[in-house]
C-alpha cells in the first residue's frame, strides 16, 4: 500500500513580528479595552513619551514629549537615565492634563523590570495627575527617581526642574 506524501505547511510571521516590533497580542488587548494608552519607547540617547488613542486601527498622538525637551527646563544631566524618564512624563502629564485624565502603560517590547526607567516615566505621569492602573511595588525608589544615587547635586537640579514644569503654562502646547 503506497502512503500518501504529507505536505508541509509553512506558516511565517506578520512583518513587524519578526522584526521584534510589535506584539500583537498585547496590542489588541491593549486596543480593546477602548482607553488612550501612554506609550513609553527607549532609545540609546532619549526617553520619548506619547498619549495615543486609537480608532479603527489608527493611532493618533493626542500629546508628545521627549526628554530633549529637558534642555529648555535646565536639565543639564543624561537624557536617558531615571530621572529624566520620570521628568519626561511629568512633562506630558502637565501638557496632557485638560485633554486626557486615564490612560493605560504600554511598554512596547520593553522588558518589565522592577525600578527601571519605564516605570518612572509612570511615575513621573502618576504625579501630574494621569490615573493609570499600576502596581507600587515596580516604581523605583524616591531617591533614585532624584537620582541621588548617581550624583547629590543632580537632587537639587531635579528639583528645579520639576517646578519649572508645573510653573509653567503648559496647556496650549501640543
Amino acid at each position: 500500500m503506497a502512503g500518501k506524501k504529507k505536505s508541509l505547511k509553512v506558516v511565517l510571521k506578520k512583518r513587524r513580528r519578526q522584526e521584534c516590533r510589535t506584539d500583537y497580542k498585547a496590542r489588541i488587548a491593549l486596543l480593546s479595552s477602548g482607553i488612550p494608552r501612554l506609550v513609553v519607547r527607549k532609545s540609546n540617547v532619549y526617553i520619548t513619551a506619547q498619549i495615543v488613542e486609537s480608532k479603527e486601527a489608527q493611532d493618533t498622538v493626542v500629546c508628545a514629549a521627549s526628554s530633549r525637551e529637558l534642555e529648555k527646563y535646565g536639565w543639564k544631566g543624561s537624557k536617558k537615565n531615571i530621572p529624566a524618564s520620570y521628568l519626561t512624563c511629568f512633562l506630558l502629564g502637565k501638557r496632557c492634563k485638560d485633554k486626557v485624565k486615564k490612560a493605560i502603560l504600554d511598554i512596547g517590547l520593553h522588558r518589565s523590570t522592577k525600578g527601571s526607567k519605564i516605570y518612572a516615566c509612570l511615575k513621573g505621569a502618576l504625579d501630574a495627575g494621569l490615573e493609570i492602573p499600576h502596581s507600587g511595588e515596580m516604581i523605583p525608589t524616591e531617591n533614585r527617581l532624584k537620582g541621588e544615587h548617581i550624583n547629590k547635586e543632580l537632587g537639587k537640579q531635579f528639583d528645579d526642574v520639576k517646578k519649572k514644569i508645573s510653573e509653567s503654562n503648559l496647556a496650549s502646547k501640543k
